[in-house]
């Protein structure tokens, strides 16, 4: 009855690894599943996995303060979710920073899933990079990460390590990824832009500003399949990055 009881008490305190991960980060919260059936996937990987690993789940919890695992638990889940917020993150960086570019600033969606506004452009690119991780082996290497994550640190073990150092560094390299991934169309509305400057040095009285933005709308419509399509490979290498950082932090 105690080994029962404990195998329930690490199954809960190990759904914290998981939970934020399936509640707060996208691609998840991207879809709209409803919470609780979200809660009960990541009570059920915990489940799994303290199944599949014992020795470090619900045998070396075993006398520890719930208290301090249950907090050493989420800060890892916590962690392990981040790096998948700030890939989305700098996708909508980049989607805002094209909308005012080219003149979308004012616009915005409304996410059905979260209920929250959303950039034009940058919503595109979030879905686009959503459907590309459901696609290929995105949730399969996830499962993976956090398998590896239970055998490589135990039930209450996690610490602070070099976390810190980790994530300064996938900061700036995943923000330089997503703006190579919509270099195409920053291209497009930087030249578009100089185009424009240089007709209202030789037409003054021409209303360059309405023109620009009729112009670069057009533009944008025109240009954004061929970008998306060529930013697949980079959304992808975007995706393998953050799982490889997630790896990383555990």
């Amino acid at each position: 009855m105690n080994d029962l009881t404990d195998q329930a008490l690490a199954t809960l305190l190990l759904s914290l690894r998981i939970a934020p991960t399936l509640g707060f980060a996208p691609p998840f919260t991207l879809v709209p599943t409803p919470a609780m059936l979200r809660l009960l996937l990541g009570v059920a990987l915990a489940a799994w996995l303290v199944a599949a690993f014992p020795d470090q789940t619900w045998r070396a919890a075993r006398g520890e303060s719930l208290i301090v695992v249950g907090a050493t638990e989420l800060f890892l889940g916590i962690s392990l979710a981040l790096a998948l917020q700030l890939a989305f993150a700098a996708l909508l960086t980049v989607g805002r920073t094209i909308d005012i570019q080219a003149g979308f600033g004012l616009a915005a969606l409304v996410d059905p899933a979260t209920r929250a506004q959303m950039p034009l452009v940058g919503t595109l690119f979030a879905y686009a990079a959503a459907a590309i991780f459901f696609a290929t082996d995105g949730p399969a290497n996830l499962v993976a990460i956090w398998a590896a994550s239970v055998d490589q640190v135990p039930l209450g073990g996690a610490g602070l390590g070099d976390r810190l150092g980790i994530m300064t560094r996938y900061v700036s390299t995943i923000f330089g990824m997503a703006f190579g991934a919509a270099g195409l169309l920053m291209l497009v509305l930087f030249v578009i832009d100089l185009a424009i400057a240089f007709m209202s040095r030789t037409l003054p009285q021409m209303n360059v500003l309405v023109l620009g933005f009729q112009v670069k709308t057009l533009a944008v419509l025109a240009v954004l399949p061929i970008a998306i399509a060529i930013a697949i490979s980079s959304f992808l290498a975007m995706l393998r990055y953050a799982l490889e950082t997630t790896a990383l932090l555990t």
